[in-house]
């Protein structure tokens, strides 16, 4: 049921679920009704976990609703019970045991309606390293950004970057993603997010408005827990990357990806199976099949469609007849028996989108003249087989004058996650220097700068290029002030002897670790 949010209600909507947690809870509750933006519903879901009606009750706020159910329905559905009452034109999230600073909802109200034109905003966290005690306390050890990442697109379709607890959205971006899927038990954020992204940029807000906690050790927390299952790890995964929001999307382009085959045999299911497995690009995957071999296909793959085609007719006769129905922007041929690996795809369409040229299409990486495969635009791919139908598709592109060529390296996606990549076996391997390097490098040609600079800067410490990591680390905290960049600047000044220098920035950290002072820009 679609509930529009109430113009002349609260401006803010924050869903705070809760489940077994009562000695986090008053905390994070606190941490909300604290908030220098006042305007706010805030909607606690207690998940059929131990009553906290007495923690809810001492707090005589009357923006809080409390939905306290029995029966323990899991997060999603918590969610989605909390999305039917919300009220606010924004809806924002914390879970139970994490915190907002007192400027954090102000901070993402003042973006989203003041400095972007983007439906979602989400600020930095402080990931809060701490130990537990028996009674379930928690003595913060270390307080580190652990990611300040810059929204891309393309790794939101591969995997998440945004926590929940640092995003705010508009309400009605709900209606257009579609509520969370109750059918997962890990992810669900990311299913969301991803969702998302297929409707909007994301504006990334560099500033700490809040902290989530990790255990030392084993980490209790549920979703960490229920990554222990591989195959059901797995099984979400699949799931939330072959989901596909209703359309139109106006951030994402689609993918037909028409599967050619003489006959639907193992090698054939094989392909089909890999593609599932590998492929994280929103994509469906069009099979033509004669009404004989029907039997054959045994699959529970989503997003497959099946076209009927006669027998007799041959491979370019079934990729015309399956053209006729292929929704993308992009269309893919593949032929059974085609390697298919991470990134298979996801290369050429990212070229392509990304081209600054007319580039009609690309081939792919792996393919040859005896196992042909290409990535076209749907409008190319049709114009070729209008103007020579006759014509097998290739030598009706070559006749078209349709030339394709390989991605090349600077066109491939993900090139801020290879070089992070490199820079962590860099580190591994001991050649601090080196990876310091290729941070700096990051932060200069594909932002990130903060958390580039930092990861830079403990790299050069660990080089022994002290005077160069005391120089980005003043950097940074003149700017944007971490627990992490301040301990080490303040270890440097006390190697130098600036004692004075050394124990103001100490007394920083030390505050922002006790949670007496948040240090923000």
């Amino acid at each position: 049921m679609r509930r529009d949010y109430n113009k002349n209600g609260p401006v803010v909507s924050v869903l705070l679920p809760t489940f077994n947690r009562p000695q986090y809870f008053y905390k994070a509750l606190a941490s909300v009704l604290n908030q220098s933006h006042e305007n706010l519903q805030v909607i606690v879901i207690n998940d059929g976990g131990a009553d906290v009606s007495d923690i809810v009750d001492s707090f005589f706020d009357s923006r809080i609703v409390f939905i306290n159910r029995k029966e323990n329905r899991g997060k999603a559905h918590s969610l989605n019970e909390a999305l039917e009452k919300a009220e606010g034109k924004y809806i924002a999230y914390i879970d139970d045991d994490d915190i907002f600073y007192p400027d954090h909802i102000e901070t993402l109200v003042d973006a989203l309606e003041n400095r972007t034109d983007c439906m979602a905003a989400y600020s930095d966290l402080y990931k809060v390293y701490c130990s537990v005690s028996r009674n379930g306390g928690r003595q913060p050890l270390s307080k580190v950004v652990d990611v300040s990442r810059d929204f891309d697109r393309f790794f939101m379709l591969h995997f998440n970057h945004v926590l929940h607890v640092s995003l705010m959205h508009h309400h009605d971006m709900i209606y257009k993603t579609g509520f969370y899927n109750e059918n997962l038990n890990v992810l669900i954020d990311w299913d969301m997010t991803r969702r998302l992204a297929f409707f909007t940029d994301f504006y990334h807000i560099y500033k700490i408005t809040g902290e989530y906690y990790h255990p030392m050790g084993d980490c209790d927390r549920i979703s960490v827990q229920q990554r222990k299952d591989k195959h059901n790890y797995l099984k979400n995964v699949l799931a939330i990357r072959t989901t596909r929001p209703e359309k139109p999307w106006p951030a994402v382009k689609d993918l037909s990806i028409i599967f050619v085959t003489d006959r639907l045999d193992k090698q054939a299911g094989k392909t089909i199976s890999s593609i599932w497995q590998h492929t994280f690009y929103p994509y469906k995957l069009y099979i033509p099949v004669p009404n004989t071999d029907l039997n054959r296909l045994n699959t529970d793959m989503p997003n497959i469609v099946i076209v009927p085609v006669s027998p007799a007719s041959s491979q370019t006769e079934q990729i015309d007849i399956t053209l006729k129905q292929c929704e993308g922007e992009y269309i893919a041929v593949i032929p059974s028996g085609f390697p298919v690996r991470d990134y298979w795809i996801e290369n050429p369409v990212h070229a392509l989108i990304n081209c600054e040229s007319e580039r009609p299409g690309c081939l792919l990486e792996d393919a040859a003249e005896m196992l042909w495969a290409a990535v076209l635009k749907k409008e190319d791919l049709f114009a070729a087989r209008k103007m020579f139908p006759q014509l097998s598709l290739h030598d009706s592109l070559a006749a078209a004058g349709i030339k394709l060529n390989k991605p090349v390296f600077e066109e491939l996606p993900l090139q801020f996650d290879n070089m992070l990549q490199q820079a962590f076996i860099a580190q591994n391997n001991g050649d601090w220097f080196q990876a310091a390097d290729i941070y700096e490098y990051i932060a200069e040609n594909h932002g990130n700068e903060y958390w580039m600079k930092t990861l830079a800067a403990n790299a050069l410490y660990k080089a022994n290029y002290k005077k160069l990591a005391a120089d980005l680390c003043a950097e940074v905290n003149h700017s944007r002030p971490t627990v992490q960049t301040l301990l080490l600047e303040a270890k440097i000044r006390r190697e130098e002897k600036k004692y004075d220098t050394a124990i103001e920035l100490l007394t920083m950290a030390e505050r922002t670790i006790e949670g007496t002072e948040y240090l923000w820009t």
